[in-house]
């Protein structure tokens, strides 16, 4: 009873525009081979991710949230682990330079995506006991020494998720109620060993920096990409091509177009109009999230709400910008809408987080 009850507690509007969002996906992804057969291996896959998803959503909706915080240490060594799998050998794949994903044979998995969660979990328990401590340039080095054996593994082959950690930690402290004239020092100290980071970054890495900062020259990597996700984009004009008409992403002039670049296919076929009814959906989603939030009454729990939202939020800008080339091309997904089943899960499973939260404190006597 305790478990249905919960359930229909949700937020039913952040279920719903989950929903929409994965029905979106779905569409946009068989649209970039409508031509051949909707019912891809993409399309399979990414609706088996939701399934998948939805079901472990249901599964983490019976457990308190609060049985996270008697797991912190076997969590923090299982997120480390998960990150260091890529290495061995036979079971680390390495896609477009990145050694982050394992071979499963059947399917790949992404295991940055689930430890992003353990990292919330982490940083929520540990800053829920030391926040009053934040007022010290040495308690937030020790937070920031929390944080960094996980960004570090993390940065060393995938630039992009690692920026997702550093939102996440960034958002989580500051919501912790760090002092700003503290963060201000910890902030010189880490601009300070930025261009030393530098140097131990892949090639691939610095070519995508450098491509970002001559956007204009498309001989370098990435840039001739950047054009042709923009050009996609501005060719749909106000009310886009039409679903499953566009031209462009036909021919595979849209790069990486299930995954990073799926904004473009949407600009492309929806347009304007289209691309900023899905921006809006995304408002909406963390709008409310935020409302959860402001009205949440224990701090653990509230601080790994403000985990996802950074979370979300980092990965929306992101993307959203890389594809217009605002922003570097770092391979970061677009939530719930790009085609990817380790992304599908987490993102699911960090809503399902936000639920579980704020169905319990709706519901306190239960």
């Amino acid at each position: 009873m305790k478990y249905f009850s919960y359930l229909k507690s949700v937020d039913k509007l952040i279920c719903l525009t989950v929903l929409i969002l994965a029905t979106v996906s779905i569409l946009m992804i068989g649209s970039t081979s409508v031509n051949s057969n909707f019912f891809s291996r993409s399309v399979i896959v990414q609706m088996a991710a939701y399934v998948i998803g939805i079901t472990a959503a249901l599964v983490l909706m019976a457990v308190n949230y609060k049985i996270f915080q008697e797991f912190t240490i076997p969590l923090y060594i299982l997120g480390i682990g998960l990150l260091m799998l890529v290495y061995v050998p036979g079971l680390g794949l390495e896609v477009s330079g990145a050694r982050a994903w394992i071979d499963l044979r059947v399917v790949t998995f992404q295991p940055s995506e689930v430890v992003k969660l353990i990292f919330i979990l982490i940083m929520a328990d540990y800053l829920n006991k030391h926040h009053k401590e934040l007022n010290t340039f040495g308690s937030l080095v020790k937070a920031g020494l929390l944080a960094a054996p996980i960004i570090v593994i993390v940065l060393k082959e995938d630039f992009g998720s690692a920026m997702v950690f550093a939102s996440i930690w960034l958002v989580m402290v500051f919501y912790a109620g760090i002092d700003l004239k503290v963060f201000a020092k910890f902030f010189v100290l880490v601009a300070a060993m930025v261009p030393v980071g530098y140097f131990f970054m892949h090639d691939y890495q610095k070519d995508r920096l450098e491509a970002f900062l001559h956007p204009n020259n498309l001989s370098l990597p990435g840039n001739y990409q950047v054009w042709q996700s923009k050009v996609a984009i501005g060719s749909g004009g106000i009310f886009g091509k039409g679903l499953f008409n566009g031209t462009l992403k036909d021919t595979d002039f849209i790069p990486v177009q299930t995954s990073d670049f799926i904004f473009a296919v949407i600009g492309e076929e929806l347009g304007l109009v289209g691309g900023v009814a899905i921006i809006a959906l995304f408002g909406f989603l963390l709008v409310r999230m935020m409302k959860i939030l402001h009205k949440s009454v224990d701090f653990y729990g509230a601080l790994i709400i403000s985990g996802v939202i950074g979370m979300f939020t980092f990965q929306i800008f992101e993307n959203i910008a890389m594809t217009m080339g605002l922003m570097p091309v770092t391979g970061i997904t677009l939530p719930f809408l790009s085609y990817g089943g380790s992304s599908v899960i987490a993102n699911v499973l960090a809503v399902a987080l936000v639920m579980n939260i704020y169905s319990r404190e709706k519901n306190p006597l239960l």
